[in-house]
């Protein structure tokens, strides 16, 4: 059905239910998962899924991208569980729903399958969701997992 599919991971609850619908799609066909992380400043303490931990208020731009890079890989390792072999993973940087636009645009990709909800909650509910933002600007098909 889908040649290529993004999956934004950030270590939340709706990102790994989202990687999962991607999975199964994925398996249906020679599908390429690629797995985005986009470190960003959280305005709360927040625990992370996959047993990372949790990731300080205080904590640098490079303590975020290396928490990143264990998310992405945790969430890639994940995939090749569930019998993907084609997983690419992608640390991005900036915006999230424009970083997610743009890796979308850049790499052709098919359909976008992401949570609805991730670890930044209180913003969102503040400036607009991620995945509402996504949904109504992407070129290709958007499945948002609740």
């Amino acid at each position: 059905m889908f040649d290529s599919i993004l999956v934004p991971v950030d270590g939340s609850e709706g990102a790994k239910k989202a990687l999962a619908v991607a999975c199964q799609l994925a398996s249906q066909t020679d599908t390429t998962l690629h797995l985005l992380h986009i470190p960003e400043e959280l305005s709360h303490e927040t625990t992370l899924v996959w047993g990372i931990g949790a990731i300080a208020i205080e904590a640098s731009r490079q303590e975020r991208e290396d928490i990143g890079r264990q998310v992405v890989e945790k969430a890639a390792a994940e995939a090749r569980a569930q019998g993907i072999t084609k997983v690419e993973t992608v640390i991005g940087q900036g915006d999230p729903a424009r970083t997610i636009l743009s890796e979308a645009r850049r790499r052709g990709i098919a359909a976008i399958v992401m949570g609805s909800r991730g670890l930044s909650d209180f913003k969102g509910l503040m400036v607009g969701s991620v995945s509402h933002k996504v949904s109504h600007t992407a070129d290709c098909t958007v499945i948002t997992v609740r």
